[in-house]
């Protein structure tokens, strides 16, 4: 076998046993193809998540320590 070949293909494992994709079928890789491309997506959407949760915490902190501030004057005005 050319060391090329070998370079070039791409060994996924799958419960322990490893698979070189250029020995799969064109259905085999797109199966892999799609994957490949869900993880990505699931890790950017993990992303956004991340940065909308701490905007969610920031802002709801915001708003309690604003109306902390507010009762504190109620109180002193009181």
């Amino acid at each position: 076998m050319d060391k090329k070949d070998d370079t070039k293909s791409t060994v996924i494992t799958i419960d322990g046993k490893e698979y070189k994709t250029k020995d799969m079928s064109a259905e085999q890789q797109y199966a892999i193809a799609q994957i490949k491309n869900l993880q990505g997506k699931s890790a950017s959407l993990k992303f956004d998540l991340d940065q909308i949760q701490r905007a969610q915490n920031s802002f709801t902190n915001a708003l309690i320590e604003s109306l902390q501030k507010t009762d504190d004057v109620e109180v002193k005005v009181s």
